[in-house]
C-alpha cells in the first residue's frame, strides 16, 4: 500500500509550525500506523544522509518526533489527531492499536498533534499533556492505609459500584476527550478519575477535597467547560462514560454544600 502524509512539523514550541507532505510505499496493510511512522522516520534518516538523494534536491527536515511507549494501548502516549479524529478511524482504539488496513491504498493521510491550550507542542506532533499529571496531584491519596492485599470479601462493595469504579479507572489519560472536545475541556478525564475513587469506601475519605481540589485544578490550567455534546465519549479509546462527569457533578455540588 501507498500513501502520502501531510505531517505537522514544529521545531519547537515557539516555533509557528506546518504541514509537510511526504510519500511511503510498499506499506502492510498488518502495519501499525506508528510502525508506518518508524518506516518514514528511517527513510527520512536515509535521505538526511545521502548525498546523493540531497543533490536531487530531497527535501528532509530530519525524522518527526512522536510520543509512543506500550504500544500495546495501555499508556495512552501515542496521541495523534489523524485525519480530523483524535486516535484516527479505529473505534476505542489508541492510534498504536490501528492498522493501515483501515485506510485506502493511494490515500493521503493528514496527521496532527492535539489541538488544544492545554497541551500545548513541544515539537512536531508532540505535545505536553503534564496538565493531566497536575491535575492528579492535585487530586492527592487516599488516606486509608491499604496495606497488603485484603482477604476477599472483607470490605464489602456492591457490584454495580465496584464495575462503575472499573469502567472509570480504565481511563489511560491520553488527552483525546480534551482534542476532541470543541471546548478543550477535560472534564470526561477528571470525572474518570474522580469516580474510580468516589464509588469506593477508600475514597469516601477525601472525596469532597479531592473533587473541589480538581475541579479547581482543571480550570486553572485553562482548560474548557463541558457542554454535554458527548463527543469525548464517542472517541475515548477506553469508552469511558459521560456519566461520570454527571458523578463528578454531583460530588462538586456536595463537596461546596459542605463548605
Amino acid at each position: 500500500m501507498d500513501f502520502k502524509l501531510k505531517v505537522w512539523r514544529q521545531k519547537n514550541a515557539k516555533d509557528k509550525g506546518h504541514f509537510e507532505t511526504y510519500s511511503v510505499t510498499g506499506i502492510s496493510p498488518d502495519t501499525s500506523f506508528l510502525e508506518m511512522m518508524d518506516i518514514l522516520n528511517d527513510q527520512l534518516i536515509r535521505e538526511g544522509n545521502d548525498p546523493v538523494a540531497l543533490n536531487k534536491g530531497c527535501k528532509s527536515s530530519g525524522p518527526i518526533a512522536f510520543d509512543h511507549d506500550c504500544r500495546e494501548g495501555i499508556c495512552g502516549m501515542c496521541s495523534l489527531y489523524i485525519n480530523g479524529r483524535a486516535h484516527g478511524p479505529g473505534h476505542e482504539a489508541t492510534t498504536c492499536q490501528l492498522y493501515m488496513r483501515l485506510f485506502k491504498d493511494g490515500e493521503t493521510i493528514t496527521v496532527e498533534p492535539w489541538r488544544s491550550a492545554g497541551f500545548p507542542v513541544i515539537k512536531d506532533l508532540v505535545v505536553n499533556r503534564g496538565a493531566f499529571d497536575q491535575i492528579l496531584q492535585a487530586g492527592g491519596f487516599i488516606s486509608v492505609n491499604a496495606g497488603s492485599a485484603p482477604d476477599a470479601n472483607s470490605i464489602p462493595i456492591p457490584k454495580k459500584n465496584s464495575d462503575l469504579s472499573m469502567d472509570a479507572s480504565a481511563c489511560v489519560g491520553c488527552g483525546a476527550c480534551v482534542a476532541t472536545c470543541k471546548n478543550g475541556s477535560a472534564m470526561l478525564f477528571v470525572s474518570a478519575r474522580v469516580s474510580s475513587l468516589a464509588l469506593l469506601p477508600q475514597g469516601k475519605v477525601e472525596a469532597a477535597r479531592r473533587a473541589k481540589a480538581m475541579v479547581a485544578k482543571m480550570d486553572e490550567l485553562g482548560f474548557g467547560a463541558c457542554t454535554n455534546t458527548q463527543a469525548c465519549q464517542m472517541e475515548c479509546p477506553k469508552a469511558v462514560s459521560v456519566s461520570n462527569i454527571a458523578r463528578l457533578n454531583r460530588e462538586y455540588l456536595c463537596a461546596k454544600f459542605q463548605d
